[in-house]
């Protein structure tokens, strides 16, 4: 159910809204933002976020076939402002409502096209939108950002190196570099979400929403002397063939001279700036999800968020049972009777259930039976969901679909797309469509940072698009994953959702860990891979590790298991990127809490004044005295909530706190 009060202010006239002749401002509600549009001979936007100049006059155009560009040489018709504060509803998201709350700015120009900005108290937007008949040919969008200083920022280079037609096929999975930005590499193309640390501590996001029929946004850093960010974005496939990972896979063999062909009457991707003055407000920030087209799902009450017991991270790796653990019907049986137990909603038969290298999920090797195994799931509550891999899905979408939503499978984790083209993005929404007809839910592995497809097809209940736990099974010590995890709820997490896959029961410091494929380990302490769950959004929540291990951590899995994974409230306790980060979540009547630090240990004070009146209980876990040499220690204690509402948190390095609150 949607509240909406709308607040409409027209102003057809330039000269309502002009300070000069040609230059127009916008400001968010409460004044924080403050949005300065020239329509010059280009059109141009600078951003001052609470005082402090985020982004210098920068352009807005659109080249398009033929030699027209958008937004240059622009002949105004007319303007229009209005202001709308509306609460939307978000069920299967972080909170169970979004306000959103901005006024806007519309510019119509001659040509049948219009140039939109929206100014929020904690972030800006901008989007074309063009209406005209027929197909349109994008050759380009000129994204140059030009920052008024040399800023600091943290950059999530595309991982493997070369050309940039190399670059456009990559897995979206990397660390972020702290550099200047005339010190970025302007030969590797930096992923989205990025940020810049903007002067006064405050702090900057880029990233894109509402990306439909269109490819992703890459920028390039500065060449050694230039504050400007540019944007880069892959030309559209001509022709393709299959390949890559198990043969899973299509790849580009030639590109059009074009980044898109779409429809000439749409609206365009929102560019988006996503501001905080204290970093912990990031982790709490709707940008995305307020851009993002409505639900085109009209019934979501078949999608069910929950936790996956997940067999590829701990290979399959089983101890005290009288079979050979592997990709088999006994094997599965067991995750079932495990999930079951513990109150997990699925299990997740990942790569090596279909035969190799045939890209076809029908040919299902002889040792998996899959009718039998949706049969005893279903009877024990826990349902199936498969892995597949791009092109074995694509090949055939429907009768995949179809024949797996008959069998009783909830949902697929399609892997390898490793592309954000225009034909990938296309993909990933004509799927989504697909499986909302027969409702099934859609993990998207190998994938592009979330764009709000969550919220247009709530069935899409997870991206991967993270460095993710998994990189612990081959990485050695250069990856600081603990670093990493409390980088990313103030970067990838304003995205959307991620899929890191957590809750590793063999634990390791920094000097103990080692990489292993079949006994994995994480980086930092038990209740660092604990406090994951309350910190990290995830609706579609993986628990890593192998139940052997897990059923000798009955206090440990008995609390992961219980952690909701869509929440009603969502609070951002304290936080400092790359350093530490401290949460809180609601679901009904029960509140979480969770903290993260570094290889720093470090005592914080918890404000839990949230809770209000009344008399409550806390359940927590914290690093044990010794977690800083054995990784695994931990005490949980169950205590009153003290009268003040303060909590001390004693973190060890790379350690973490977890708490479950209830009223007395």
């Amino acid at each position: 159910m949607k509240l909406k009060i709308y607040l409409f202010m027209l102003f057809m006239s330039a000269g309502l809204m002009a300070s000069t002749a040609g230059n127009y401002q916008l400001l968010s509600p409460g004044g924080q933002v403050k949005v300065s549009v020239e329509v010059g001979k280009v059109v141009t936007y600078s951003v001052v976020f609470d005082g402090v100049e985020a982004i210098a006059p920068s352009p807005v155009t659109l080249e398009l076939e033929g030699g027209e560009t958008l937004g240059e040489n622009p002949k105004l018709k007319k303007t229009k402002k209005k202001s709308v504060d509306e609460s939307v509803s978000s069920p299967l998201y972080k909170k169970n409502a979004v306000r959103d709350c901005y006024n806007e700015m519309e510019f119509s120009f001659k040509g049948d096209y219009k140039i939109v900005f929206r100014a929020y108290d904690d972030g800006v937007a901008y989007r074309f939108i063009t209406g005209r008949d027929g197909d349109l040919v994008v050759k380009k969008e000129i994204f140059e950002l030009n920052l008024p200083e040399n800023y600091e920022v943290y950059a999530p280079y595309v991982k493997r190196g070369g050309t940039f037609e190399q670059q456009f096929f990559n897995s979206f999975e990397n660390t972020y570099v702290k550099k200047r930005v005339t010190e970025l590499d302007n030969k590797r193309l930096i992923f989205l979400p990025m940020l810049i640390e903007l002067p006064q501590g405050k702090k900057m996001v880029i990233t894109e929403a509402d990306l439909e029929d269109y490819p992703g946004l890459y920028l390039l850093g500065g060449n050694g002397t230039s504050n400007c960010l540019k944007g880069v974005h892959a030309p559209a496939p001509a022709e393709t063939k299959q390949g890559g990972h198990n043969e899973l896979q299509q790849l580009v063999t030639k590109r059009h001279d074009y980044i898109a062909k779409t429809e000439g009457n749409r609206p365009f991707p929102w560019r988006i700036f996503s501001f905080s003055r204290s970093d912990k407000d990031l982790t709490n920030n709707d940008m995305v999800y307020r851009l993002a087209s409505p639900s085109r799902v009209s019934d979501v009450s078949w999608i069910k968020p929950g936790k996956v017991a997940w067999d590829w991270w701990n290979d399959w790796n089983l101890a005290g049972v009288d079979f050979r653990a592997g990709v088999n019907n006994d094997t599965y049986k067991y995750y079932i009777d495990f999930a079951a137990k513990h109150g997990i909603e699925y299990v997740i038969l990942d790569e090596g259930w279909a035969v190799n290298k045939k890209a076809d999920l029908m040919q299902v090797i002889p040792e998996i039976d899959l009718k039998e195994l949706v049969e005893y799931g279903k009877a024990r509550n826990v349902g199936i969901i498969l892995w597949a891999g791009y092109w074995a899905f694509h090949r055939d979408m429907e009768k995949v679909v179809k024949y797996f939503a008959d069998l009783g499978v909830k949902g697929f984790k399609i892997d390898f797309l490793d592309r954000d083209d225009q034909e990938m993005v296309r993909f990933i929404y004509d799927a989504a469509e697909l499986c909302a007809r027969y409702q099934m839910m859609i993990d998207y592995h190998g994938v592009f940072k979330p764009t709000g497809l969550q919220r247009t097809y709530p069935n899409v209940i997870n991206y991967e698009g993270v460095n993710g736990l998994e990189q612990l099974k081959w990485s050695d010590r250069s990856l600081n994953m603990v670093e990493y995890d409390v980088t990313i709820p103030f970067i990838r997490m304003v995205a959307g959702p991620m899929d890191y896959t957590q809750g590793a029961m063999r634990n390791a410091n920094y000097a103990n860990y080692y990489p292993s494929n079949s006994e994995p380990m994480s980086q930092g302490t038990r209740c660092h891979q604990l406090a994951t769950y309350v910190i990290f959004d995830s609706p579609f929540n993986m628990l890593c590790d192998s139940p052997t291990n897990y059923m000798k951590e009955e206090e440990s899995t008995t609390f992961i298991s219980a952690v909701p994974t869509v929440w009603d409230e969502t609070v951002a306790l304290d936080g400092k990127i790359a350093e530490y980060v401290a949460m809180a979540r609601r679901n009904g009547d029960v509140w979480y809490v969770g903290a993260l630090t570094n290889w720093k240990s470090r005592e914080i004070t918890l404000d839990l004044s949230f809770l209000g009146d009344g008399n409550y209980r806390i359940e927590w876990f914290a690093d044990g005295i010794n977690a800083d040499r054995r990784a695994s220690d931990y005490k949980r204690t169950v205590t009153d909530v003290p009268s003040d509402r303060k909590v001390k948190v004693k973190l060890a390095p790379g350690g973490g706190f977890a708490a479950r609150i209830t009223k007395k």
